[in-house]
């Protein structure tokens, strides 16, 4: 048994956002597999719910006339992941929710979750930081939209109000076209566990000059970030071994590691360079560059 205080079903965004209005202690249950791991455990915090499962309005991924791609914030995870728009044209979103836990819980899950949680590891969060994700937020003063940059304020924070609710991502053509991009995790068990580090790349080149790169971390700070001083070290530069390391020596001005039970904060350090090293290899091989 869960110990639900007080649950409501919402019939649409409206009816969501009244409920949680209203209740200041009350939480959005989506995808449930953050709020009913909690419930199991006896957190009373996630004893008052509001359930939006039924808004399949939430679900739907689709590009209009211009090439902004929509993705719901109820899609799950496997949805996303074997949605072929997403795998032509944002593959690095795939990639990263397909690190997420097993088959069952991405069956379950979703990417407004994993973004809203405000989690330092969300396996996505890179993702949304390369595609400079906007976020579509419905709340009591009607709809705006949020930046992913600036949107996590802190571990388990975000810029969300109560009563806010999140109902899709819009990705922008000019953020996804010509890039190649890619993700990779460390984590002692790979998807069955949170991430000790995540790093996620997306660069465009023209010849062997890298014209643009962004570069994200997870756990390398307490949000989720991007490493403005070393992709500044890269952007206008021929690929190189030689400029790698300078990149991997700027990155301890972006990120703060932290030791934790997981890993020391020199190890966390360590991982970062070497992932950011492996992933603007393989990014700079997509884009048709010999090594």
């Amino acid at each position: 048994m869960f110990p639900i205080e007080e649950y409501h079903q919402a019939s649409n965004v409206a009816d969501a956002i009244q409920a949680l209005s209203k209740d200041a202690t009350a939480r959005i249950l989506a995808g449930g597999t953050d709020v009913l791991v909690r419930l199991h455990g006896g957190n009373s915090d996630y004893g008052r719910v509001v359930d939006i499962n039924d808004l399949d309005e939430l679900r739907e991924i689709r590009m209009d006339e211009k090439g902004n791609i929509t993705i719901g914030a109820l899609a799950c995870c496997s949805d996303i992941i074997e949605n072929e728009l997403v795998q032509k044209h944002l593959p690095m979103v795939a990639e990263s929710l397909a690190t997420i836990g097993g088959p069952q819980v991405r069956n379950c899950a979703t990417m407004g979750g994993n973004i809203c949680n405000g989690a330092v590891s969300a396996d996505s969060a890179c993702a949304a930081l390369v595609y400079e994700f906007d976020l579509v937020v419905e709340g009591v003063g009607g709809q705006r939209i949020e930046s992913i940059n600036g949107f996590h304020t802190g571990p388990g924070r975000t810029i969300l109000k109560q009563g806010d609710i999140l109902t899709s991502f819009l990705v922008r053509p000019e953020n996804y076209t010509g890039f190649s991009a890619c993700y990779r995790k460390y984590a002692m068990r790979g998807a069955m566990d949170i991430a000790t580090i995540g790093c996620g790349v997306a660069l465009q080149m023209a010849g062997e000059k890298i014209t643009t790169m962004k570069l994200a971390f997870t756990v390398a700070a307490p949000t989720p970030i991007r490493c403005r001083n070393a992709e500044q070290v890269m952007v206008g530069e021929v690929f190189s071994e030689e400029n790698l390391e300078i990149m991997a020596d700027e990155l301890e001005k972006d990120v703060a590691p932290r030791t934790s039970w997981r890993a020391s904060k020199e190890f966390r350090l360590h991982i970062i360079k070497t992932l950011a090293k492996k992933e603007i290899r393989r990014a700079v091989k997509s884009q048709g560059v010999a090594q």
